[in-house]
């Protein structure tokens, strides 16, 4: 089930239930709230059956395109980090069903013909590190898994030193060892070289980060609105029936108290 179900039901089911904060029982079934609604079958032990059925009628029409977002940005960049908490995460979470984003970790950072230092960045040295990391990252972990990490890191006081922490929070499966491996190897140094011509071939050229392109396009007007409001861009953009979210539609269900 993707996040943006997983919230609703989550919210829904506490909130019209039994009131957010007040006593609720946990249901009685041994999968996280996350696996709730990825099977009928888990829906029925895990007694939310009802509620699982009606967040996805609200689901958009898969078959219309969602929003391309491609974000081209550089992890210490205080613009770009304000950008990620602020704007493209909490959109993404609310409106994943209709959006797909894209990261790419690199920005102003320029290629040098240095084996020792084959990068140099904007804000250093420690910023290389860290837009290598998180392209190891994105490599190494499930998407949604990854921008959850990418989150955490930039959303923490200091981006490098969170990076071992936010991945043993949300993807423990994942050894820190095949991070590390792979920034210091060359499937790092090959990720930030396809970031590289990624970021090379944007036309109009990049002249800033963040930097966000929509559907592949990028116009200063679509960024402005981005910077301020991305969420109600993308509910514009999109071009399928709105979801609950965009029009503002309740989406209630069974009321009970305890």
């Amino acid at each position: 089930m993707k996040l943006s179900g997983f919230l609703a039901v989550l919210f829904l089911v506490y909130t019209e239930r039994s009131g957010f904060g007040m006593c609720h029982p946990k249901p009685a079934c041994r999968y996280p709230p996350s696996q709730w609604c990825r099977s009928l079958e888990i829906a029925i032990e895990c007694r939310v059956e009802k509620q699982c059925m009606e967040v996805n009628a609200t689901r958009p029409n898969q078959a219309v395109p969602g929003v391309s977002v491609t974000l081209y940005y550089e992890s210490l960049c205080p613009d770009c980090r304000e950008f990620i908490t602020q704007q493209l995460f909490p959109t993404w979470t609310m409106l994943q069903d209709i959006m797909a984003v894209t990261l790419v970790p690199y920005g102003n950072a320029k290629e040098l013909r240095s084996a020792n230092s084959p990068f140099t960045c904007q804000h250093g040295e420690p910023e290389c590190r860290g837009n290598m990391i998180e392209a190891c990252i994105l490599h190494l972990t499930e998407h949604s898994l990854a921008f959850h990490i990418i989150y955490c890191m930039e959303a923490s006081a200091d981006v490098l030193s969170a990076a071992q922490s936010c991945l043993r929070l949300y993807a423990p499966s994942v050894p820190w060892s095949r991070v590390d491996s792979c920034v210091k190897g060359d499937l790092g140094y090959q990720l930030m070289r396809a970031n590289a011509l990624m970021t090379r071939a944007l036309n109009p050229a990049h002249t800033h980060v963040p930097w966000i392109t929509f559907n592949g396009e990028y116009t200063e007007e679509n960024e402005d609105k981005a910077m301020s409001s991305l969420f109600q861009l993308v509910c514009r953009l999109y071009k399928g029936v709105k979801p609950p979210a965009c029009t503002g539609a309740p989406v209630r269900l069974d009321r009970s108290f305890c």
